[in-house]
């Protein structure tokens, strides 16, 4: 009888296992449904020019899709691994400037050197980072904000980049309707790429290892992670994106100049960005870039240029930290009401 049991309670565990394996496969499939179907509606949308404002459209459609590589990017050190970073636009100027020489004297477009540019951008946050990492907390924030400190002076006194004038880059042979089109597609395809990337680190045995280092590091380090790779490698991962988001941004904008990329509020937004949305969530930096920019669109038309733009985001920041903690991915889902299709944790 006791046998018959035992079998029993084995048939049961096995079915058990085999329809929690069929629902984890269901919700793998489910996750990628909504961002495959709106990547499509995205790729079809410079096709269509369905709005008066069809050029300003697409600008801050490229610009959201920039920013959304970048915060993405970001959270792959700051969000997984738990390093802020304050000097992270120092890549994004790394690609801009490599490329946009490339351009400016050899006539390669940065569409072509883009790839190029983030691997300059990568080598340098690998060496960057072997130095920087050694500390923690603080300390590496402020570290991050001298690098930032130190790039600016390098790039404003650097002659053969054009100093603090920067350089004027070529522009496509384009009409000025097509003109944002490739552009468009450079940026969406850098942040489909990035939030691929960044969805498979955070389901892989090196994004298991980033989150242990962000909760205990020295338990990390005692459970027998490498550490000091895993942060390095994330820093190289990270600047690989942004540098080649800094390299096309430099060609859409026809010039490349130190206080285009050298500035803590791009550094700023990031972060702002990855927190409103959910640091250490892969879709909190999308959500957390598509309110910021939306909101800081909606202060320039009925605020106009002014400091009340400031004091408007500070607000804004302020209100969701208070009802969403862990910003708004974290929050919900931490309460089981997140949408279903922005699930991708």
């Amino acid at each position: 009888m006791a046998v018959q049991q035992l079998d029993v309670d084995n048939v049961i565990e096995a079915r058990r296992e085999y329809n929690a394996g069929l629902a984890a496969e269901s919700k793998g499939k489910r996750v990628w449904q909504f961002p495959v179907l709106l990547l499509l509606v995205l790729a079809l949308f410079p096709i269509l020019q369905v709005t008066d404002g069809y050029n300003y459209v697409l600008h801050l459609m490229l610009y959201t899709f920039m920013y959304v590589a970048m915060a993405s990017s970001w959270n792959i050190l700051g969000g997984y691994t738990g390093y802020i970073s304050l000097g992270h636009n120092v890549f994004f100027c790394i690609g801009g400037y490599f490329s946009g020489m490339i351009l400016a004297y050899f006539g390669v477009s940065t569409l072509i050197t883009a790839p190029l540019a983030g691997l300059a951008a990568a080598a340098v946050g690998f060496v960057i980072g072997s130095v920087t990492l050694k500390m923690r907390g603080p300390t590496f924030i402020i570290s991050s904000i001298a690098l930032l400190m130190v790039a600016r002076i390098l790039f404003d006194n650097w002659h053969f980049v054009g100093g603090s004038n920067g350089i004027t880059l070529p522009q496509l042979h384009l009409d000025a309707q097509w003109m944002k089109v490739p552009y468009y597609y450079a940026f969406l395809l850098i942040a489909a790429l990035t939030v691929w990337t960044s969805y498979k680190i955070k389901h892989s045995k090196f994004g298991l290892g980033l989150r242990a280092i962000s909760q205990d590091e020295v338990k990390a380090e005692s459970a027998g992670i490498n550490t000091r790779f895993y942060k390095v490698a994330a820093f190289a991962i990270s600047a690989f994106f942004v540098g080649m988001a800094g390299a096309v941004w430099g060609e859409y904008l026809t010039y490349i100049r130190p206080n285009i990329f050298l500035v803590i509020l791009v550094a700023a937004n990031l972060v702002l960005m990855c927190i409103l949305g959910g640091k250490g969530t892969v879709a909190g930096p999308i959500v957390g870039a598509i309110l910021l920019i939306a909101f800081n669109e909606l202060s320039v038309v009925y605020l106009g240029s002014s400091e009340l733009n400031i004091l408007g985001t500070g607000v804004v920041m302020l209100l969701a930290l208070m009802f969403f903690p862990t910003g708004i991915i974290g929050t919900l889902a931490a309460k089981k009401k997140l949408p279903r299709f922005l699930d991708w944790d």
